[in-house]
């Protein structure tokens, strides 16, 4: 399933939800760096029965070293949908970015 991500997200076959462009603005995160960080990152999250559709949260670095989070669909759809995205808080998550603290760790 990631690797047919990847490919769709290489070949610009994605778009973005309204909620995932205000975040990109806000945030000021570039579709390129969104773009590196799936290449680069790896599946920490599923969520196969999202209310929205299957999907699943991405980790993963651009080349500038920034964690960055995308939560996207699964590659059944046509075109993959970028749902959300972020920096991750490192006070949130272990420092590679690939899982949750408990609260024991905050």
């Amino acid at each position: 399933m990631f690797a047919e991500i990847r490919r769709k997200i290489a070949e610009d076959q994605f778009e973005f939800s309204k909620h995932a462009v205000d975040q990109s603005i806000v945030r000021s995160i570039r579709v390129q760096e969104i773009k590196e960080a799936i290449t680069n990152g790896q599946v920490i999250e599923d969520y196969p029965n999202d209310k929205y559709g299957p999907s699943c949260l991405i980790s993963g670095l651009t080349q500038a070293n920034r964690p960055i989070h995308v939560q996207c669909s699964y590659a059944s759809r046509p075109l993959i949908k970028i749902i959300t995205v972020y920096e991750p808080d490192s006070t949130l998550w272990n420092n590679d970015f690939t899982r949750r603290r408990s609260n024991d760790e905050q």
